[in-house]
């Protein structure tokens, strides 16, 4: 005769309710069975339910966003060839972005603006609680802390495409975090204005710097110009040759002239009177003639000798002069510049006053923290089920 065999209560019950307490008692029995499924699901996603349901202050978003954009700066677009060479200099304006949003994540951001704001006492506020404001348990209230959690507090990132920078700032007031985008968003515009100064500064600077340079070489020259003069007891060598060559060629007129007059004597009257006389002159013009001659051309005292350098200088002078000219346009266009604002910084989106806490993502944290949980429990008891099926038997 066949027997059934007999299962205990225990045993036939449904594999699920394991993990539930029986209703007839022995929820003590329960809690030591499932003892790891309390300490490592139920205690952790308790716990976080408890402090992010009724302990974790409300935090709130400020946002804001800008562009910086330079003077006459145009989108771009693709179909045409004007705008292509038109955003050349885009460039500039993403190196003027990077170097906001570097400034605005630096320590110097945060000591500007603990100039204009009690930063301290702003995540440092009573309302929020104590694992949320500043200092974090176990840190100091020390600058470099304070650092750390501006970091955490305030977001600031680029689009790549756009160049459209969005400002984010927490706070647990409203107001305070509308207060802190805004300062951050002011001190950001007097950086691009400095940064522009700076730069203007240094265009006008070197530009400066080569005026000066051209000056004292056209000085240098011109002292040199006149030394030579000085020295060679000449105003102009080019105009003094003139002058003694026209004075030569108006003698040779008149000795031709004299000379012309003694032939037809000497042929028709070779016994006037005045023959002599005449003769006597044109010899005198001609050593006239000869010496005018030889101050232009000859030896090393002749005008042709010292032309050379005097032409060389006044061509260097001429130079010089041109030299200081490009240069003083390109100072005057600098100071043309530096009038205007090579970059500007254009708010899009100003600071708001946010009406709803945007964090901390209360549901959300506490599925992440249960989902989570039960993942590690299920691996760690498929671990230890496989461990002792392996197990050798005693």
């Amino acid at each position: 005769m066949n027997v059934m065999p007999e299962f205990s209560q225990e045993e036939t019950a449904p594999a699920s309710s394991h993990l539930l307490p029986k209703k007839g008692g022995g929820l003590g029995r329960w809690a030591a069975k499932h003892k790891w499924f309390i300490l490592f699901v139920v205690f952790p996603v308790s716990l976080v339910a408890i402090y992010y349901g009724f302990i974790a202050s409300d935090q709130y978003v400020s946002e804001s966003s800008f562009v910086i954009k330079a003077p006459g700066q145009r989108g771009t677009q693709i179909s045409s060839l004007a705008n292509l060479i038109q955003t050349t200099g885009v460039s500039g304006s993403q190196d003027e972005t990077s170097e906001v949003i570097g400034y605005i994540r630096s320590r110097s951001a945060l000591h500007d603006v603990m100039r204009r704001e009690n930063v301290r006492a702003i995540y440092m506020s009573p309302v929020a609680d104590r694992l949320s404001r500043f200092p974090f348990p176990l840190k100091e209230d020390k600058f470099d802390s304070l650092f750390k959690y501006y970091g955490k507090m305030v977001d600031v990132n680029a689009a790549h495409d756009s160049g459209l920078v969005r400002l984010t700032v927490k706070a647990f007031t409203p107001q305070e975090a509308y207060v802190l985008n805004r300062s951050l968003l002011d001190l950001s515009e007097i950086l691009v204005n400095r940064l522009n100064d700076r730069a203007q500064r240094q265009a006008i600077a070197e530009t400066e710097k080569r005026v000066a340079e051209a000056q004292a070489r056209l000085k240098d020259v011109r002292v040199r110009l006149a030394q030579f003069r000085n020295s060679e007891d000449l105003i102009d060598p080019e105009k003094q040759a003139g002058a003694i060559l026209e004075i030569a060629s108006k003698l040779k007129v008149e000795r031709a002239t004299l000379q012309a007059q003694a032939n037809v004597m000497q042929k028709e009257t070779p016994n006037h009177p005045a023959l002599p006389s005449i003769r006597s002159r044109i010899t005198a013009i001609s050593g006239l003639i000869g010496g005018q001659t030889g101050q232009v051309v000859g030896g090393r005292s002749a005008i042709a000798s010292k032309l050379g350098g005097y032409e060389a200088l006044v061509v260097e002078q001429q130079f010089a002069t041109q030299l200081l000219t490009i240069a003083s346009s390109a100072m005057e266009q600098a100071r043309s510049e530096a009038v205007k604002q090579q970059f500007y910084l254009q708010r899009i989106v100003a600071p708001n006053v946010p009406d709803l806490a945007e964090y901390p993502s209360r549901l959300k944290i506490v599925l992440t923290v249960l989902g989570a949980a039960l993942c590690l429990y299920f691996i760690g008891w498929m671990l230890i089920v496989g461990i002792l099926e392996h197990a050798p038997e005693d």
